[in-house]
């Protein structure tokens, strides 16, 4: 059905992937005439219950009319969707456009497939389709014993009416969405996806292909490795050519393995790898685990062959991990999963851990293995072709086993969806990230990766609003992770430092200075001769300070006293306490948890984290204080302006791009509109090209004026003046006129406007661009220099909160002219905060806007005073979190 020609005007950008509620994977895409026989077939399927929920009537048989109508649709005024499983038709959605702002809507879903949120998911995206047309309202009519219809509706978080005549229940809601509704989507995205990973690690039995006596083949290795690790569910061997291998029973094949199988690792030639997919498909496997490398990193074959290795498991509802994967593991003492390649497993602990390549999976998981530092679940996504870090870190959301989550990210597909999934994760777990960059050099062969136009400070602002920990290396990573998986969170900044050596502890302290934490107690450095008893008491004081929030210790190996006693004694006074505790004892680097080393004398076993340099051990309690602050503050609630009107600028922007498909910068009077639909006022400026009709344009607007320069080259910069303000008379206008033609003429710099005179305030600089990669970015800086030669700006990535709008303007190392810097007054910080966030929201809506510039934007304290705008139009690009559930 996928190799027919498609009608004309079929939207392609409307076909998604999406996982129900079982966690396996559907597709939902729009009809097409071709989907007769498929319709057929699921009506002959359906129940004669259904049939008369449906229809209203006992229609046992569709006529070739009826199907005609419902699969020839325009895709604008009558729409309908179809969600497939291995290309059967298994639910069907549809509106039928009643006037301008309204439709009526329908649904019928196979029998068979009821209950796995295939209703919710075809409502979700046809209301985002309706949106982009104008329609504001669904009306649908259901007889009152068809309650999972009415449910689809009433727990879809929308306003719902209802209105029973005639024996049929008329419901009615508006389909913009809400707070509730996108709740409501976000909820069912996160229980979906998280457990289609729960599904993928939790396996009961798994068929490893590829597997044979050649004990250096991978396969083999993944076999081994599986066997080794004590996994107590089944194991089987998948090899045409040997009978048995590790004592078990070998099949020919995935379909001759008796029962159901969860999990496929996949590991033989990429050539051979598509046929594999098909048997699992046929033998309905829940997921793919694909080990076996030759695909998109390999060049444009590898890549067309990865991309029909999808097609083919996300048609059968498989998720994929890989290809080019290092492996699954899953530390549970219930499961004991290892389908990896490492050689070492780390102990069983409370990380989380996703990489990407498997040079980095070694790298992490050897990493792990010698610092004694416990892992919960490991996932290793290879070229990332479908199962990602945003999956995993859906399932640690809920995975009780999980404390701490470790990502090493090569690249980044979905920011957008990244950065929600990864707020809300951090709202309750630590998240840290190494990640270089987003440049073209950062992304490994085989990623499928968007480019991007934005600057690498948008994907830091873009983590720090997450609330993610950014990190450089691998090293960092598990400093951090160590300190966090084994210790309380930081109440505050306050540290006491006690060592037994004053330049070890002296050392600390600056550490602790250039990383923005306190010294409230000591740095107190014990004698090389103490005692163990000495320690404790030194140790037992920092603990007890109330002005201490976190313990630093610091040693040298002591002269008179044993290692060992010294590390119990740390462990001792860190058990039970309320505040973190970080170890230096000079070069080790780990977890001390005791069991290795306690001999017997009823010391702790209480792990504590312990660097080989204070450094190390100051940068990762800073890491874990700056996170238990953003944790515990206030995180706001969604912007939402008032005074808004859609409609008008979405017909803005449809005219400019029906008379210019390719789009083109707003002329002044569509910007000044396209903003006051978003309620933000433009002031006039008029363009003149006599004096003459400058004066006549200060008298139109009124005394004193401002006659500047349009010429790039002259705006707002500094050394080269393109502007006269306060001219409060006609004179002053002709000497001002005379004075900047005449300095600006062999420039070609003088095109001049006339504009009311502005009360003196900061001028400042609000933008908003849609990358390609992040979507909508909004941008914030002072105008003039901190901007243009500084480069001193700061961002944010809608959806925003009032206090993501507030930590914006505070993120610029300007903004203290702002809040009345030397005595100034300060700015109306309300006003500014307001106009961002109609921004930002206006941003969110529109996607065809490519870019806005509001500068200057006067700001003073009685408010401000949008002076200039400047706004491209373009085709709204397929963002990549689009606002409906889609695995991209």
């Amino acid at each position: 059905m996928d190799d027919d020609p498609l009608p004309p005007g079929y939207p392609s950008e409307w076909e998604a992937d999406v996982v129900l509620r079982d966690g396996t994977v559907a597709h939902v895409r729009p009809i097409r005439p071709s989907d007769t026989d498929g319709i057929h077939r699921f009506h002959s399927g359906q129940s004669d219950e259904s049939i008369y929920l449906r229809f209203f009537a006992p229609l046992r048989q569709l006529s070739d009319a009826d199907v005609h109508r419902f699969t020839h649709v325009d895709y604008v005024d009558r729409v309908a969707l179809v969600v497939t499983l291995r290309e059967d038709i298994v639910g069907i959605g549809r509106y039928d456009r009643i006037d301008a702002r309204s439709a009526e809507v329908a649904f019928n879903i196979s029998d068979n497939y009821q209950g796995k949120g295939i209703g919710s998911v075809l409502l979700e995206h046809l209301a985002a389709i309706a949106r982009d047309v104008g329609i504001t309202r669904f009306t649908a009519e259901v007889l009152p014993q068809n309650r999972k219809m009415l449910s689809v509706f009433s727990d879809a978080g929308y306003d719902v009416t209802r209105h029973i005549e005639d024996g049929v229940v008329e419901v009615g809601f508006d389909i913009e969405p809400t707070d509730s509704s996108k709740a409501v989507a976000m909820s069912r995205e996160h229980r979906a996806e998280a457990l289609s990973v729960a599904a993928i690690l939790h396996p009961r039995t798994i068929a490893v292909i590829g597997a044979s006596r050649r004990r250096n083949s991978i396969g083999s290795q993944l076999l081994e490795r599986i066997v080794a690790a004590g996994f107590t569910g089944e194991i089987h061997p998948v090899n045409p050519n040997v009978r048995t291998l590790r004592r078990r029973t070998a099949y020919p094949s995935v379909a001759a393995v008796p029962g159901r199988v969860d999990l496929a690792v996949i590991a033989v030639p990429a050539h051979a790898v598509l046929e594999v997919v098909d048997e699992c498909a046929e033998a309905g496997v829940k997921a793919l685990l694909v080990v076996s490398g030759g695909f998109a990193e390999e060049g444009r074959d590898g890549a067309r062959l990865q991309a029909e290795l999808l097609r083919r498991a996300r048609g059968a509802g498989m998720r994929v991990v890989g290809p080019n994967s290092f492996g699954l593991i899953n530390n549970d003492p219930s499961l004991r999963l290892n389908a990896s390649l490492a050689t070492t497993l780390p102990p069983a602990g409370r990380v989380g851990l996703f990489a990407q390549s498997g040079a980095l999976g070694i790298a992490v998981l050897a990493s792990a293995a010698r610092r004694n530092l416990g892992i919960s679940t490991f996932g290793s996504a290879g070229n990332r072709v479908d199962v990602s870090g945003n999956d995993f870190m859906q399932y640690w959301i809920d995975d009780d086993s999980t404390d701490v989550v470790g990502l090493y990210l090569e690249s980044m597909g979905n920011p957008r969806k990244f950065s929600r999934i990864a707020r809300n994760l951090a709202l309750i777990k630590p998240v840290i990230v190494v990640k270089s960059g987003v440049s073209r050099f950062g992304v490994p062969p085989g990623h499928r990766v968007r480019r991007t136009k934005a600057r690498p400070a948008v994907f830091k602002a873009m983590l720090k609003q997450a609330g993610v920990l950014r990190v450089e290396n691998v090293h960092q990573l598990f400093d951090i992770a160590q300190l966090l998986a084994t210790q309380p969170l930081p109440r505050g900044d306050r540290v006491a430092i006690v060592g037994n050596s004053t330049a070890l502890g002296t050392l600390t302290a600056d550490a602790c200075t250039s990383w923005g934490l306190k010294v409230a107690h000591g740095p107190v450095s014990l004698p090389s001769a103490a005692t163990a008893a000495q320690f404790r008491t030194a140790l037992a004081a920092a603990f007890a300070d109330p002005k201490v929030d976190s313990v630093l210790t610091c040693f040298i190996p002591p002269l008179v006293t044993n290692d060992e006693d010294v590390a119990a004694a740390v462990r001792d006074m860190a058990h039970g306490a309320d505040k973190p505790c970080a170890a230096t004892f000079l070069g080790m680097r780990g977890v001390d948890d005791g069991h290795s080393s306690v001999t017997g004398t009823g010391g702790s076993t209480q792990a504590i984290p312990v660097y080989g340099m204070p450094e190390d051990a100051v940068r990762a309690l800073a890491a874990a204080t700056r996170y238990g602050t953003w944790r515990s503050k206030d995180h706001g609630v969604p912007v939402a302006p008032a005074g808004i009107n859609r409609r008008i600028a979405e017909d803005i922007v449809e005219t400019v791009l029906a008379m210019e498909p390719k789009g083109r910068r707003l002329t002044p009077d569509e910007s000044t509109a396209l903003l006051q639909a978003y309620g933000i006022d433009v002031w006039t400026k008029q363009e003149v090209g006599t004096v003459d009709e400058a004066i006549a344009a200060a008298e139109q607007v009124g005394y004193p004026v401002v006659l500047k320069s349009t010429a790039p080259m002259v705006r707002h910069q500094g050394g080269i003046s393109g502007v006269r303000v306060d001219l409060r008379t006609e004179a002053a206008l002709r000497v001002a006129w005379e004075s900047l033609t005449e300095r600006l003429a062999p420039l070609d710099a003088d095109r001049l406007v006339v504009q009311r005179m502005a009360t003196p305030g900061v001028p400042c600089v609000v933008t908003s661009d849609e990358d390609p990669l992040f979507g909508p970015v909004i941008g914030f800086s002072v105008a003039g220099l901190p901007t243009e030669l500084l480069g001193d700006i700061g961002y944010r990535i809608p959806p925003l909160t009032d206090v993501d709008v507030s930590e914006l303007i505070s993120s610029v190392k300007a903004s203290p002219v702002l809040h009345g810097h030397r005595g100034a007054t300060p700015v109306n910080r309300a006003a500014l905060a307001d106009l961002i966030a109609r921004v930002s929201v206006l941003a969110d809506d529109l996607a065809e806007v490519a870019s806005l510039v509001l500068n200057p934007v006067n700001a003073h304290p009685g408010g401000v005073e949008v002076l200039g705008a400047e706004i491209v139009i373009a085709p709204a690009p397929r963002r990549t979190d689009p606002g409906r559930r889609s695995l991209t």
